[in-house]
């Protein structure tokens, strides 16, 4: 493993500038996750996290920042506890503007003495992770530019994982103190324990129309025009695994906002109606809904 203080930049060609997870024709809107505890898990998106609650009933928890929802909480505290070894959710990520953005949210969270999982260099960004109070993972990051990202001979975006040297992070902070998410953060990615490599490829490239980006031990990388990744799929805790089963907690929904043209490519390639709105399910059971937007 290379020491992230000498990163060297892998073989290949730069990508073009300007690709972000925001600009893509299909991205992350909101997750949405089932959980037996509410008030707790709400209020570690809240203190920890830096998210906002912006609205709520007697369903559950609608948090995010601004007065955009990033994050929905459905509250079933008799919901079956979902097990690890299952497909479904291994994190969500939550992508902040600047790596500055990135340093001041890790010193929230030292201050707070919360339990980080895991920091690390990616090549593409810098990533911390993290898990709520009922095991579902979380990732805090930022992208560096896209014309710092490599794209190696076989056309693969170059990722890895890097040691990442906090103390040189927390350098960077801006100096103002931290009230929460800044309103710029999104969903940049969400992470999928699946059961199997090839028929998550069939479905989020072959079916959502997302590209291959790269391939990792036990893990395969979709993106939308050129992003490393919208959507992670791994089979690290959950080879082999079947559809998971309804009304566990853990993941329930994802929402992939679309431009018209990349909504009506899919409903061509689910052979369907094209709609302001349509659902789907990948091969383990997660409920997608897809909005034009």
């Amino acid at each position: 493993m290379l020491d992230a203080k000498r990163r060297s930049r892998p073989e290949g060609t730069p990508a073009r500038a300007g690709i972000t997870s925001a600009g893509s024709s299909l991205r992350i809107g909101r997750v949405a996750l089932t959980v037996r505890h509410l008030d707790r898990v709400s209020r570690f998106y809240q203190d920890i996290v830096g998210l906002k609650l912006i609205n709520s009933d007697a369903q559950g928890h609608r948090l995010g920042t601004g007065s955009t929802v990033l994050l929905e909480l459905r509250h079933d505290p008799q919901a079956p506890l979902a097990d690890r070894h299952q497909a479904g959710l291994f994190h969500t990520a939550f992508l902040v503007p600047d790596r500055a953005a990135l340093a001041d949210w890790v010193i929230h969270a030292v201050d707070r003495r919360a339990a980080l999982d895991g920091a690390s260099d990616h090549l593409v960004s810098e990533a911390l992770y993290l898990a709520d109070p009922e095991g579902n993972g979380i990732e805090i990051y930022h992208d560096r530019p896209s014309e710092e990202w490599t794209i190696t001979p076989d056309g693969s975006v170059a990722m890895a994982t890097l040691p990442l040297d906090l103390n040189e992070l927390a350098a960077t902070r801006s100096g103002r103190p931290f009230e929460g998410m800044r309103d710029d953060t999104i969903v940049g990615h969400v992470h999928l324990q699946v059961g199997e490599l090839d028929a998550a490829e069939d479905f989020w490239s072959g079916r959502m129309g997302m590209g291959l980006m790269t391939r990792y031990p036990g893990a395969h990388f979709f993106g939308a025009d050129g992003y490393h990744h919208h959507i992670g799929a791994n089979i690290w805790n959950s080879r082999g695994a079947g559809p998971r089963p309804e009304g566990t907690t853990g993941l329930a929904e994802v929402e992939l906002l679309a431009t018209p043209e990349a909504a009506a490519d899919i409903a061509s390639r689910m052979g369907v109606t094209p709609a302001d709105m349509l659902d789907a399910r990948d091969p383990w059971g997660t409920r997608l809904t897809i909005r034009t937007a």
